[in-house]
């Protein structure tokens, strides 16, 4: 043992060395620590590689001196964007480079002859925000359009759910700049076949000879073994370079090649027009094969994509919160699978033509409502564009939808997206299943049926030999069928580790071979990515999974229930595992994940990289006590706890709930700060201080104590502390109201208690003039008021938190277990009996408190539709902004604001499509995360409520939300409850009441 220490050491200098020398070259990030290098070491494949360090360049001149660092110190060089590869492209064990950062501008744009010109860094969501100003967009619509950046899609060849009309990347791609991995710089666009509009002395004359000679040698071998279907992205495109016509696009060779050929530097693309009217027909089936077979007839109607969901898929998403309703109101009966079939031509009444034609021509083809299974279905219509949005989110949300399923056995991505003729797709997909079936499984199947190419995943446990060994015969299996009928094995995410290593089977050894010298012309060297296309490791070696052989995580102490999941800390290694490394916490807008990693743009500050941190520190695989680590405080340091992926996040990662237990770990580890002390206690000693709020307050007032609170306590300087108030709420009685009117308990948290009571006093005012019993129940045991225990979950002190629980479940059950309302106006106060709760106990009492936990608007939405709401209102204002709590947003409690507030006669209601407020709690007063606080509020919340005129109301039901708006922007935002109690006000003073009851109660 004692000799391989200086083997060791020696590696460990030089890569010290490497970052040093990267770093005074290099004005970005180099990350060459184990947290970091662990969270680039997968993508979203079942792959993992550890680089030897990671590098996220400021320039693209930054980017071309790390690659010529890494050449010379002889280092392997990935570059790198969303990190949404399916086959492990974008994993190695050299270094990787970050493009997605900060390498994402459009450098040109030519709106007339629809191009541009962009870095290979830009989102294509991204992208196609800043064209549609324009009228155009770029179409090649891949699922991960949030995160997917163009230079992967271009390394991979992507295709998209349109792709039936608009092709692929390659189609769409006109030129790329790049540089060899040598560092020569080249253009790779059209050129004549003879070279003469290049100049002699052009670096890539040379280089482009060669290959286009290639072409032509191989002509002949190309046109016989190359699948004839379009999407095929397997192997290099050697197609691009045959003698067509005068003219070859060399770009078409780069264009999925994988990052193994060249290190692209800009991509020229071909834009169309903005698809401005469509329609969908939801054509359902009672038979899976039936689908399958209808799909080759339901093309000749010219849709622009025919896209597959199947049984399973619907049975998933059907679980999910945010997919419920969507698949409610677009799925008729019980179907076994549906084609999702889009028209979109620029007359909508063509569109509409063409779905009539689509009804007849399913009834032409035997389906109708009322017959027996096989032949069962017909075609729901949608015309409304919310929920044609909301079936595209379903759609594109399919691989996650997937992953979500609580077992150690997920649907794994190997013959995932093989492409078929669609003549053969019903018999080819029979057959399939009959594969899986033979090795004890099953698959799940979706996406692009009217490209013949399926998403197709078996289902297995990868962290078991047997179902390893399963995987690769499958494979062989799969991909005999697939030659059998003329297809291709790679019909979309290109070939990374999955698949290359099936190319001599696939193309024949001669094109191998040809695959080999394109290599090699490139990149002698094997600089740039290997093992990608040629020379591949085995599909399944186990060296390169994420789950290795020896992959172990040892039996921890949790506090939380995480019963729901499998592995140890009694189901908390399987949630932290439900990560599937796909991304979609990157994206940078809509809904509300991941605040943090928008402002930063950092892995360590998304849900993904969190996930991906915990998962290596559970499993040994960041050294000794890593969970309770200062690297593992960092990592989640910007985590805000906003709930945002528990509810966005398809596989249900509850990054939120998951930090509570680091940060118990850490506090039974490490003791407590004073900060910690000082937020998770102030339920204990807010009493104390309201007694003598002067003193209190007298912080606030004093420079002098602000530093020292920001030195010991590390509580920022430039933040004022909420003001304690020495006329606390305090109940009037137990219960006010109408005896005889119907029950309600109002919880009156610690936050609007001690701080705001305003807000409490406006809902006992509501409540009562709706002719509600309000109880106010106090702790049966006496002493400090209820509370909900956030305080002490946000500092770690599990404990101590269910300890209040316990208080206040003791003080509601009763009225639960009679089914009484319990309403709060604290969104997270009120939320945590829904969700905490559950995880800290799971007896009667708990849970029937937690059923019958409902925010203020919650509950008047629900009274007002079943016609037993009453209350005069009157006009408060023209206009309302709102933003919505982080909670509400994601326990789907949103909406009911807006429908209260639309219960005010002549109120406009404006909502702030914003992520989190960036106050979070107390994450906004810490002096090392004040100024994320601020930039995540400066992303939309602040500037809209900076345009909102003075006249018009700004409301936020969140402490910290109303909190961040007036330091942010100097105005004051209010709770629902006070503007209802305004506008009950004011209908004493004007001549019209509206009684609001079940009729107006949707706005």
């Amino acid at each position: 043992m004692a000799a391989e220490v200086p083997g060791k050491s020696q590696e460990s200098a030089k890569k010290d060395g490497i970052a040093a020398r990267l770093a005074r070259e290099v004005t970005g990030d180099v990350l060459f620590d184990a947290f970091s290098r662990g969270r680039y070491a997968t993508d979203a494949s079942f792959y993992q590689i550890v680089p030897t360090g990671v590098v996220v360049p400021r320039t693209m001149d930054e980017a071309l001196r790390a690659l010529a660092i890494a050449r010379d110190e002889g280092l392997k060089v990935t570059p790198r964007g969303g990190g949404t590869s399916q086959c492990g492209q974008t994993v190695n064990d050299g270094l990787v480079v970050d493009l997605s950062k900060h390498l994402n501008r459009i450098l040109s744009l030519d709106v007339e002859g629809r191009t541009c010109v962009v870095e290979p860094g830009i989102v294509l969501d991204d992208l196609n925000r800043r064209l549609k100003k324009h009228g155009l967009w770029f179409p090649v619509d891949v699922s991960t359009a949030s995160r997917a950046t163009i230079g992967g899609m271009a390394g991979n060849n992507s295709c998209g759910g349109r792709s039936l009309r608009y092709g692929t990347m390659r189609d769409n791609t006109l030129s790329m700049d790049a540089a060899l991995a040598d560092g020569t710089l080249s253009r790779f666009g059209e050129v004549s076949r003879d070279l003469s509009d290049l100049d002699a002395n052009d670096s890539a004359r040379a280089l482009f000879r060669d290959m286009l000679d290639l072409g032509a040698r191989e002509a002949g071998e190309i046109a016989a073994r190359f699948p004839k279907v379009q999407r095929r992205v397997g192997g290099y495109n050697l197609d691009a370079l045959v003698p067509r016509n005068a003219r070859n696009n060399m770009a078409h060779l780069l264009v999925g090649s994988e990052g193994t050929l060249a290190f692209t530097t800009k991509v020229e693309l071909k834009l169309w027009p903005v698809i401005r009217n469509k329609v969908l027909g939801i054509c359902h089936f009672g038979s899976f094969y039936e689908a399958m077979d209808a799909a080759q007839h339901l093309v000749k109607l010219k849709p622009i994509a025919v896209e597959l969901v199947d049984r399973t898929m619907l049975a998933l998403g059907r679980d999910i919160a945010m997919f419920r309703p969507i698949i409610s109101a677009a799925i008729k009966g019980d179907p076994d699978a549906v084609l999702v079939v889009e028209f979109a031509e620029e007359d909508q009444a063509d569109n509409f033509v063409r779905l009539k034609q689509l009804g007849e021509l399913m009834g032409d083809l035997g389906f109708a409502w009322n017959n027996d299974k096989r032949k069962w279905g017909g075609v729901v219509e949608i015309t409304e564009p919310a929920l044609q949005s909301g079936i595209a989110d379903f759609r594109a949300a399919g691989l996650n939808v997937m992953m979500s399923m609580k077992q150690e056995g997920k649907p794994v991505s190997f013959v995932e997206d093989c492409a078929v003729p669609l003549p053969h797709l019903a018999d080819y997909t029979a057959r399939l299943g009959e594969v899986f079936a033979k090795h004890g499984t099953s698959g799940t199947m979706y996406a692009h049926a009217s490209e013949g190419c399926l998403h197709v995943r078996p289902v297995l446990n990868l962290k078991l030999e047997k179902d390893v060994k399963a995987m690769r015969a499958i494979a062989e299996e799969a991909f005999e069928l697939v030659r059998e009928y003329k297809g291709s094995h790679s019909g979309e995410h290109g070939d990374g580790l999955v698949r290359s290593e099936f190319h001599a089977t696939m193309f024949g050894e001669r094109l191998v071979a040809d695959f080999r010298e394109v290599k090699q012309r490139f990149d002698p060297d094997g600089v740039l990515n290997p093992g990608k296309i040629v020379d591949a490791p085995r599909m399944d070696d186990r060296s390169l999974f994420r789950f290795k052989p020896d992959y172990r995580v040892a039996e921890l102490k949790t506090k939380l229930d995480w019963s729901a999941y499998p592995g140890a800390g009694g189901g908390f290694q399987g949630a932290v595992e439900m990560c599937n490394n796909n991304g979609a916490c990157r994206k940078l807008e809509g809904g509300v994940m991941c605040p943090s990693y928008r402002t930063t743009r950092n892995e360590k500050d998304v849900t993904r990289g969190r996930a991906n941190t915990l998962r290596l520190a559970i499993s040994g695989q960041l050294g000794a006590g890593a969970l309770a680590s200062d690297e593992m405080m960092e990592t989640l340091k910007l985590c805000v706890s906003c709930k945002a992926c528990r509810h966005e996040c398809p596989t249900g990662v509850d990054m939120a709930k998951m930090k509570i237990e680091v940060l118990a770990a850490r506090a039974a580890s490490h003791g407590l700060t004073l900060r910690d002390r000082l937020v998770g206690y102030l339920p204990r000693y807010a009493g104390l201080a309201s007694r003598f709020a002067p003193l209190a307050n007298l912080r606030n007032r004093s420079p002098l104590l602000r530093r020292l609170f920001e030195r010991f306590a590390d509580i920022s300087a430039r933040r004022a502390l909420p003001a304690f108030r020495s006329d606390v709420f305090a109940p009037p009685a137990e219960a006010v109201g109408p005896e005889t009117g119907r029950e309600v308990v109002l919880f009156a948290d610690t936050f609007n208690r001690i701080y705001e009571r305003e807000n409490l006093d406006a809902a006992l005012r509501v409540l009562a003039a709706g002719g509600y019993r309000v109880h106010l129940p106090k702790p049966a045991s006496g002493g400090r008021p209820l509370c909900c225990g956030r305080t002490f979950l946000s500092a770690g002190l599990v404990d101590e938190a269910r300890s209040e629980l316990d208080r206040l479940v003791a003080a509601f059950a009763s009225f639960a277990g009679r089914g009484v309302p319990i309403v709060g106006l604290e969104p997270s106060c009120l939320l945590t009996l829904r969700d905490e709760l559950a995880s800290l106990r799971q007896d009667d009492e708990a849970k029937a408190v937690g059923a019958h936990a409902l925010t203020f608007e919650e509950f008047l939405v629900r009274e007002a539709e079943a016609g037993r709401l009453q209350l005069p209102l009157g006009t408060v204002a023209d206009k309302a902004v709102v933003h919505g709590h982080c909670h509400q947003k994601s326990f789907g409690a949103f909406k009911p604001v807006e429908q209260v507030l639309r219960l005010i006669p002549s109120l406009k209601v404006e909502t702030v499509e914003s992520s989190c407020c960036g106050m979070a709690g107390a994450f906004g007063y810490g002096a090392d995360t004040y100024d994320a606080s601020i930039e995540m509020a400066e992303l939309s919340l602040l500037p809209a409520v900076r345009r909102a005129e003075q006249a018009t109301l700004i409301v936020a039901d969140g402490t910290s939300c109303r909190h961040q708006i007036h330091d942010g922007a100097q105005r004051e935002a209010l709770h629902v409850a006070r503007v209802l109690a305004m506008s009950l006000d004011r209908a004493k003073t004007q001549s019209t009441t509206t009684p609001i009851a079940k009729e107006t109660s949707h706005g």
